[in-house]
Parts: C-alpha cells; sequence; structure tokens
C-alpha cells in the first residue's frame, strides 16, 4: 500500500487528505519512486482550488516536484538503474501524474538524475522554479550582462531562481515585493535593487535605476491591474512575461503604452519548455551546470512532514515564505 494525497472535491487547503490506496505498477515509458522530499508550488493550491489551467477531475492526485529513489521501471525504459537518486521535472498533467504521495509514478522523460550534493530538500527545489525562470529570461528573453530585469513576487522559489539566473549572466536585477517585511531577505538573495510596492513608485523607481531607459525584460506570475505600471516601467522594444495569475482582478491589456513602446506582452509558462525535448534538454543541462559551478543555489523557506500536508498549503498562500516550501517523506 501507499498513502497518497488527494482532494476529492475543490476548496482550500483543508480538502487534501491522505487516501491509503494500491501500489501500482510503473506501465511502459514510466519511472516508480520511492519519494522522500516534496516541493510546493502555487500551481498546485490553484489546481486544488479550481482555479489552474488543467481541469480537475475528481478525486484527483496533485504535485510535479518530488525527489527520491527509483524503485521500479517500466518497459522500455533505460539510463535508470532501481536506487537511482533522481527528481522530477513538470512535464506531465498534474491530475494524471501527482507526485504528493510516498510513491509516485511518473513519465521517465519528467526523470532525472540530480547531483548527489543535494539533499532531497534541495533536489526537490530546483526544476520548477529555475526552469520557470529559464525558459522566459534565456530561452526566449535572452537576458544578456547590461540587461535590467523587473522581477515581481521576487521572494517567491520562481523569483529567487529569476534573480540567481539574472546576476549570473551580468544582468541587473530588480526585486519587486509589497512589502518591507522582505527587503533585506531579497538584497542578501542577490537583489542589486528591490522595490517595495507599498511605499515606492515602481515605475519611477526602475526609470531612475535605469537611468529613464526603463527594463528591457520584466517577469510576472501577478497580472491583473499592476501590468500598466510594468508596461510603463518596460524599456523600448521591451518583453513582459506574464506566467501567472496571482491577481484575482482582471489584467488589462496596455494598448497606447504597448503601441508607444513596441512591447511584447507574452502568455508564458514552463511548458513551452518541459514539453518541447530539445528545450528541455538544453534547460536541464543549464540548471546542473549552474548548481555545480554554484551560480544557483535552491533556497528552502520551510519544511514540513508529510503528515502535515494541509497545514504546509496553508503556508503555501500565506505569502510569508521567502523560496520553497518542501514536506519530507
Amino acid at each position: 500500500m501507499s498513502r497518497i494525497v488527494r482532494f476529492h472535491r475543490v476548496g482550500g487547503p483543508e480538502v487534501l487528505q491522505i487516501d491509503e490506496m494500491a501500489l501500482e505498477a510503473p506501465k511502459a515509458g514510466e519511472i516508480r519512486l520511492r519519494v522522500r522530499a516534496i516541493g510546493l508550488n502555487r500551481a498546485e493550491s490553484m489546481f486544488r482550488s479550481g482555479a489552474y489551467l488543467e481541469t480537475t477531475s475528481l478525486p484527483s492526485r496533485l504535485g510535479y516536484e518530488a525527489s527520491g529513489e527509483v524503485e521500479a521501471i517500466g518497459e522500455g525504459v533505460t539510463g535508470f538503474a532501481i536506487g537511482d537518486a533522481v527528481s522530477t521535472i513538470p512535464a506531465f498533467a498534474m491530475a494524471e501524474y501527482g507526485v504528493y504521495g510516498d510513491a509516485a509514478i511518473v513519465p521517465a522523460h519528467a526523470v532525472v538524475k540530480h547531483p548527489s550534493s543535494l539533499s532531497w530538500s534541495e533536489a526537490t527545489a530546483i526544476w520548477m522554479q529555475y526552469l520557470t525562470a529559464y525558459g522566459a529570461l534565456v530561452e526566449i528573453g535572452g537576458v544578456s550582462p547590461g540587461d535590467t530585469v523587473v522581477i515581481t513576487a521576487a521572494s517567491s522559489s520562481v523569483g529567487l531562481a529569476a534573480l540567481q539566473i539574472v546576476n549570473a549572466a551580468g544582468a541587473t536585477p530588480i526585486a519587486v515585493t509589497r512589502t518591507q517585511a522582505k527587503r533585506e531577505a531579497l538584497k542578501k538573495a542577490g537583489a542589486r535593487h528591490v522595490v517595495v510596492t507599498q511605499s515606492d513608485d515602481l515605475v519611477a523607481e526602475t526609470l531612475r535605476i535605469t537611468k529613464g531607459e526603463g527594463a528591457r525584460l520584466v517577469f510576472d506570475p501577478i497580472g491583473g491591474p499592476g501590468v500598466q505600471a510594468l508596461a510603463e516601467a518596460a524599456a523600448i522594444g521591451g518583453a513582459i512575461f506574464l506566467y501567472g495569475a496571482l491577481s484575482s482582478a482582471p489584467t488589462p491589456f496596455p494598448l497606447f503604452t504597448a503601441l508607444r513602446k513596441q512591447l511584447t506582452l507574452r502568455g508564458y509558462t514552463l511548458f513551452s519548455v518541459t514539453n518541447d525535448p530539445q528545450k528541455r534538454e538544453r534547460g536541464v543541462r543549464f540548471v546542473l551546470d549552474g548548481l555545480s559551478a554554484g551560480r544557483l543555489r535552491p533556497i528552502i523557506a520551510r519544511s514540513f512532514p508529510f503528515e502535515q500536508i494541509v497545514e504546509a498549503h496553508r503556508y503555501l498562500e500565506s505569502n510569508e515564505q521567502i523560496g520553497k516550501i518542501v514536506v519530507t517523506v
């Protein structure tokens, strides 16, 4: 038997429950893991509440990121052996392959042997955050020395990953946060500049930092009315990557600003990288090389035991964390 987290109705964290289920065998092209740690993501909170890109079919599993040992290998899978230490890339439908559990079956293309120097918690905190930032900023945006990049929700795991990637590229990251509480932590995490939206004018600060030019790249998971200010803070010919919808308010299209500045506003998810074998390979190599060289370093905000999955999701939605929330199994 295995313990699997599922929800039988959409709603808040309280709908999550641990179900005892028969241990399944992997099918052709799949791998079963003995899970040691799980990484939490906002996508899973949204999926649980019925507000995500994927359609929920109840009862549903959930979860994209896990680390653990290879426990069973399906037909046709090569390159892995029983006992290998691996972690999962979000490259599958969550409802079909959710990894919240003490065992998880995932497609083999979504499994990577991570560096042995990483703990289980660190290994489950790399792929969503780094590949999301990599795809927008490196693969598409081509971040390079001399660029300025505005990063909103900068204290999230993806925001912190973006800070590290921008710094590694020799560009200038501007971290955006709502309150003063996280200013010093963001500076310590690599933010060259921090804009606190409750007290600072984002547009004025960005233009001051860039000597009136604006930021060539903007990386935003929030959307909503704030997109207008992001457009005003962007440089002529700049690109705004909208990779989430944390704001519950409608997101207006800043037409006149976009026309005047010849902006690109692009809806983006990491699946544009993880669902393309060649892009996925480049992204994985980028992350592994960055981890090996010390340019990339996952930051763990807090760990919870598996039995406290509901409390872990409550903390996920509190916005108090700086970095990744991990559940140990």
